[in-house]
């Protein structure tokens, strides 16, 4: 089964969220924060995967895991 990461990183003054093999990024912003929002609702579309952000310096500064978004969520019963 083939992961389905996505990595978001600096790109000069912006930042790019590319989906881990691909030759170019999927989407680039001004933000990290938007990046990341954008990486994160694709794979909860998905299959969920690993959202993993780099630092100006290139190192990873976090990795988390995404699950995906289930379209029929349980009901609360007790409240």
């Amino acid at each position: 089964m083939a992961k389905n990461n996505y990595w978001v990183s600096p790109d000069g003054d912006n930042w790019k969220a590319k989906k881990e093999g691909a030759s170019r990024a999927s989407a680039v912003f001004d933000t990290q924060k938007e990046a990341e929002s954008y990486a994160r609702g694709i794979l909860q579309s998905n299959d969920g995967g690993e959202l993993i952000t780099q630092n100006q310096e290139g190192e990873i500064r976090s990795k988390d895991t995404i699950n995906r978004r289930d379209p029929i969520p349980p009901r609360d019963t007790e409240n």
